[in-house]
């Protein structure tokens, strides 16, 4: 091969001479990958009540699981590009994050507390951890 380097070989070889994330950094991406998982198993209901119950209205519940299924992929997506310090993920992922509190809000109002507030907790601190100088150092912004 000579001084050529296989496409793959420079990813592993870029990889390995990076330096680790963060804990903040690791952390966001993390909970990042829970709140995913977590959109994804209200999808996959959402799924089995569109295909076994009865709807009021049919597009709108297919709308409400096509809403969830591609909050999960995209929260899961803007993680991964995190844990690659993708530095143009953080505003999508603190974005993401601003739009669940008032999420966990009106679960709170709702008389679901024991949802909401978590919501509310995690979001903040995803947020948080995001904006860290460390996290921002790695991700290559300041």
């Amino acid at each position: 091969m000579g001084g050529t380097v296989l496409r793959g070989e420079y990813r592993l070889r870029v990889i390995q001479d990076s330096p680790p994330l963060p804990g903040t950094l690791r952390w966001a991406v993390w909970l990042l990958i829970g709140e995913a998982a977590a959109v994804a198993l209200v999808a996959a209901y959402l799924v089995y009540e569109d295909l076994t119950g009865t709807a009021n209205s049919l597009s709108v519940a297919l709308m409400v699981t096509v809403f969830a299924v591609a909050g999960a992929v995209l929260l899961f997506v803007v993680a991964r590009a995190l844990g690659n310090r993708r530095s143009a993920a953080r505003g999508p992922a603190i974005v993401l994050q601003l739009m669940l509190l008032p999420i966990g809000y009106y679960m709170i109002q709702g008389g679901l507390p024991w949802a909401g507030v978590p919501i509310i907790a995690i979001a903040v601190a995803v947020a948080g951890l995001l904006v860290t100088p460390s996290s921002t150092k790695a991700l290559g912004l300041g």
